[in-house]
């Protein structure tokens, strides 16, 4: 290995470094965020997934679990804390009755409303980080 690809590992090694830190500090912050307003994580990211399909409000426990990447049985027991928190109502799909949908409550969504604008900068940041990280040193 040349000193200049030595140097070239090096700065990669720290656009990762940099990238992981943002990334954490990111995921912090979201936690904190969401703990102020008095939900979970996991909670603020459920109500996001219910939003998060084109041409739709709702998702399917499916959907979630898989934006979630958990088991749907985990799913539907984070769907339940958060139908008695008054954040979102099941609804049975008219198209296929096998099918659950989570939709969202007028609670749930001023909640997360609140929650996206606060995560807007943090956003702006991690995507520089990203940019940063991504990029091969000559």
């Amino acid at each position: 290995m040349t000193n200049n690809q030595g140097a070239a590992e090096k700065q990669r090694f720290e656009a990762l470094s940099d990238f992981r830190f943002r990334l954490r500090s990111f995921l912090r912050f979201s936690e904190d965020a969401a703990r102020e307003e008095g939900i979970t994580v996991l909670q603020y990211q459920l109500m996001l997934h219910t939003q998060g399909f084109p041409g739709r409000q709702w998702a399917s426990i499916g959907e979630i679990a898989e934006r979630l990447q958990a088991q749907p049985h985990g799913v539907v027991a984070l769907v339940s804390r958060c139908e008695e928190a008054g954040l979102v109502r099941r609804k049975a799909s008219a198209v296929d009755r096998r099918q659950v949908e989570v939709h969202l409550l007028a609670a749930g969504r001023k909640k997360l409303a609140r929650l996206a604008t606060q995560h807007a900068d943090q956003l702006s940041e991690l995507a520089i980080a990203v940019g940063l990280a991504n990029r091969t040193p000559d």
